[in-house]
């Protein structure tokens, strides 16, 4: 997929519990809507998706949008 097949994740800041992993270091390209963006972390290519998440899934979303969203399930509000 890229030289060195680092995925990079970030959270959204404006809406808990949605991420997204980009190729790009600096965040750039993620989706204005769901901004601000706070990096979170870095999937080499040696690790495996959290969440049972297939890499081929996530790498064939940024391929087409340049990033691939993802939602985390969020425990009920009490």
């Amino acid at each position: 997929m890229t030289a060195n097949g680092n995925l990079f994740l970030y959270s959204s800041q404006k809406q808990k519990g949605v991420y997204c992993y980009s190729l790009d270091a600096n965040g750039g390209g993620l989706p204005a809507t769901l901004s601000p963006w706070w990096a979170v972390g870095v999937m080499r290519p040696d690790q495996k998706p959290p969440h049972g998440m297939s890499r081929e899934n996530i790498e064939s979303g940024v391929r087409e949008n340049g990033y691939q969203l993802w939602r985390k399930k969020l425990p009920p509000s009490a």
